[in-house]
């Protein structure tokens, strides 16, 4: 299946979420910065709330599309064991990657919600939303950030996947909706028409008109 575009997507999710709508406790948790306009279709569908969960992926020197791991809000670091094993990569490459890419996500955390802390969680239901996963590094590193707060539910919730992925993924989580699953993967991008990187404006300007009419975005917006 190909997807026209991220907003596209983000409709598409959103139907096969329509169980969780008009729930107070629903959070929408969008992934920048492909994610936030997937979340943003899903959220306004959904009349819930939505805000980011900022994560960034530690890629492998010279093969920055291989995640070897992955950082999140709150001081969350994982790593994937094979692929560091697989390419070889030590300790001190993994650290100094991993303080590069810190100085972005705190960039980032400032943009988006400058001195704004991530919303309560606990006891609430969580929707994950990204454009799709391939080795699901940022993701895993959102679902540790997210199980710290104890929320009620975690929904992972992406328009395509790597079926392996999904497939780890779903033990760890209430509730994964993966609308395509396609084998061979290759890459996220390859199941969209038009996908061009998300920019930090595009982020903002979502994330300010969900939140344009307080918590919740209207239907109909």
């Amino acid at each position: 299946m190909l997807f026209k575009d991220r907003r596209f997507a983000g409709q598409v999710l959103a139907k096969e979420l329509a169980a969780y709508a008009n729930d107070p406790d629903v959070l929408v948790l969008g992934l920048p910065r492909g994610g936030v306009p997937v979340a943003f279709e899903v959220a306004k569908a959904l009349n819930a709330p939505l805000d980011v969960l900022v994560v960034r992926k530690l890629g492998v020197p010279d093969q920055e599309e291989l995640a070897m791991g992955a950082i999140a809000s709150g001081g969350v670091r994982i790593v994937n064991k094979n692929i560091i094993s697989q390419v070889k990569i030590s300790d001190e490459v993994i650290s100094r990657v991993a303080v590069q890419e810190e100085r972005e996500l705190e960039r980032r955390e400032q943009l988006y919600r400058p001195n704004r802390p991530l919303r309560d969680l606990q006891g609430r239901t969580v929707i994950l939303v990204d454009d799709g996963l391939a080795t699901g590094a940022t993701m895993w590193a959102a679902l540790v950030t997210v199980q710290k707060q104890q929320p009620a539910q975690i929904v992972i919730a992406v328009p395509v996947a790597a079926p392996e992925t999904c497939q780890e993924l779903e033990t760890e989580v209430d509730e994964i909706v993966c609308i395509s699953t396609p084998s061979p993967f290759h890459s996220v991008g390859l199941w969209y028409e038009s996908f061009p990187q998300t920019t930090d404006e595009e982020v903002r300007n979502l994330l300010a008109k969900a939140a344009k009419n307080g918590e919740a975005i209207p239907l109909g917006m």
